[in-house]
């Protein structure tokens, strides 16, 4: 199916919208990337109904990482569709369009025939899977699984869209976040062991400066992990 996917009309939406107003503050009150992917699998059971399991892939460099997972058949599932190349959450990541709904894994064979089995091995029948980004970036998939054949309605792949929606928002600004943090870390441990290099072999800072940058080209380790050795007191290589 293409970018939206139709709306269902049915007296619970008022209802399914304050459980994603709700969501969506809870996914911006977490306090690290990772706490943020595990609410949104977490959300995704809850809300969708039908849902045994559910997860969110990356993939980075040709490599599938689950980020996180409900049950470990969707670590399995995850691992399957990067070995095969092949399956629901694999294309959403890869080819266009941001949904994908297989009602029945054991009729999917032609779409993905080498993974479709194994899916079914694992006991995996119905399978969906929602294209998380934002404007710049795919920033992984949103896994849904059930252990029953034609578990999702067309109302549960709408809700999953707008829950896959909402999610993509918080996991962007959880990683930008985590980002920004790890950058101002990196500044304060670069400029702690300045200052003991400096002191300690009665440097100027620019010196100082190039001292550290020298030793991280000469070991090739980043100029962060440097800084971080010497502020815990480490003796810099000569």
């Amino acid at each position: 199916m293409g970018e939206h996917s139709p709306r269902v009309e049915d007296d619970s939406w008022p209802v399914l919208a304050d459980r994603l107003a709700a969501m969506a503050r809870d996914l911006l009150a977490q306090e690290s990337v990772q706490d943020t992917v595990d609410r949104i699998s977490a959300h995704a059971v809850a809300l969708i109904d039908g849902c045994d399991a559910a997860g969110i892939l990356t993939l980075r460099r040709r490599t599938v990482r689950t980020i996180a997972a409900t049950d470990d058949v969707v670590r399995a599932s995850d691992a399957a569709q990067g070995e095969l190349r092949e399956g629901p959450c694999f294309d959403v990541v890869t080819l266009e369009g941001s949904v994908q709904h297989i009602p029945d894994l054991r009729e999917a064979g032609d779409s993905w025939p080498a993974y479709a089995p194994r899916a079914v091995e694992l006991g995996l029948r119905s399978a969906m899977g929602f294209r998380l980004f934002d404007r710049h970036n795919t920033l992984g998939a949103l896994n849904v699984y059930s252990f029953a054949p034609n578990a999702f309605s067309p109302q549960d792949e709408h809700v999953g869209w707008l829950l896959a929606s909402h999610a993509a928002v918080a996991f962007a600004h959880a990683r930008t976040e985590d980002q920004l943090q790890t950058a101002l870390r990196s500044r304060d441990e670069i400029g702690q062991a300045i200052g003991i290099v400096r002191e300690r072999f009665d440097l100027g800072q620019d010196q100082a400066f190039a001292v550290l940058k020298r030793t991280s080209q000469d070991l090739n380790v980043k100029l962060r992990e440097i800084a971080e050795k010497i502020v815990r007191g480490e003796e810099l290589p000569r």
